[in-house]
């Protein structure tokens, strides 16, 4: 009887690149920049510039695949995915205290205005917790491909349902993506489940802070209409 060959996130892979986890971050800056120059936030570009400084340094040192283990990279990695979370955080925090206090700030914001700020807030949300998810998921990217992560933290329908998939799928930044974004919209797990308790309580995390930033942002907004 043939030996079945384990799954592609059960054996070591040739790991997947970095530039879509790269563009999407530099996505995340321009509108971290733009959300905390509208919110007169100062100074708004610290954060977002040592965002920029990581995401340098991590392309220039890890440039190809990623299936480097290094404890430098998981702490340059980790690092800029915290940078990106405190300045989402600062965004969102300040949003929502300048539309509950009526800051004169948001006086100068259209409705139209207030509705781009607070989108890009929520996509910045978005990307970020996607970040989270894709380096903490059994390890990281290159733990996932050299297969020494343990056990996964997300189950993918892939993983499951081998008729549907390649034999050599496993999850990419595009799938945690994906998978932050379907939670964003429907405040709960849709194909993709969370397995593990980081992994739930991140998820339910993302959903109060989405419900939040669309519930404060859309009602301030039909307010000033009226």
């Amino acid at each position: 009887m043939a030996e079945v060959s384990p799954a592609a996130w059960q054996r070591p892979t040739q790991g997947e690149h970095r530039w879509p986890a790269a563009v999407s971050v530099l996505v995340m800056i321009a509108l971290q920049v733009k959300v905390l120059r509208a919110l007169d936030v100062r100074p708004g570009w610290i954060v977002p510039g040592a965002e920029l400084v990581l995401l340098v340094v991590l392309v220039r040192v890890d440039p190809g695949r990623m299936t480097r283990e290094t404890k430098p990279l998981r702490a340059l990695g980790l690092g800029l995915v915290s940078a990106a979370s405190v300045a989402n955080g600062l965004a969102a925090g300040s949003l929502v205290y300048y539309i509950i206090t009526r800051d004169p700030n948001l006086k100068e914001l259209s409705p139209a205005g207030l509705l781009f700020t607070g989108g890009a807030v929520w996509v910045t949300n978005v990307i970020a917790f996607a970040l989270w998810y894709w380096e903490l998921d059994s390890g990281g990217p290159a733990a996932r491909a050299n297969a020494t992560g343990g056990l996964p933290d997300f189950l993918f329908p892939q993983m499951t349902q081998s008729d549907v998939a390649r034999r050599d799928w496993e999850p990419s930044f595009v799938d945690y993506l994906y998978l932050a974004f379907t939670n964003a919209t429907a405040f709960s797990p849709t194909d993709t489940l969370p397995l593990t308790r980081w992994a739930k309580l991140a998820m339910m995390f993302q959903s109060a802070v989405s419900i939040v930033i669309i519930a404060l942002v859309v009602a301030r907004a039909i307010n000033i209409l009226a």
